[in-house]
């Protein structure tokens, strides 16, 4: 097993259903063990890396690599995504010029939609 601080970090927001129920699939899944998971609603401040707020951590979800690069939203699911077994291809591919503004653009549609969930 990775140590925690080679190992991806994932920040996201346990108070969202949706959110939860996305996390709780990705959990699931075959190398999840090697992925840190904090759920925001149930940490305390100091395990928000340097320079990342709560509010905005539940604003977007974030996703500290195991590089010590933090990535938000379309960037961070493209990180989850290569770290875990089966979804490193969709990974690349969405972290990669030109789809990558395209899965930007659909994140932040998505969390105009988020908005009426939480």
């Amino acid at each position: 097993m990775q140590d925690a601080r080679t190992r991806p970090v994932v920040y996201f927001d346990g108070g969202c259903p949706v959110c939860r129920r996305e996390i709780a699939h990705y959990r699931g899944r075959p190398g999840a063990e090697g992925v840190e998971w904090v759920d925001l609603t149930a940490c305390d401040d100091a395990a928000l890396p340097e320079g990342l707020t709560r509010e905005a951590a539940l604003a977007r979800m974030y996703v500290l690599g195991a590089d010590g690069r933090l990535a938000s939203g379309a960037r961070a699911f493209a990180v989850l995504w290569r770290a875990l077994p089966g979804w490193r291809l969709l990974g690349r591919v969405v972290g990669s010029w030109p789809v990558a503004p395209v899965a930007e653009l659909a994140y932040r549609s998505f969390l105009v939609l988020r908005r009426a969930w939480r």
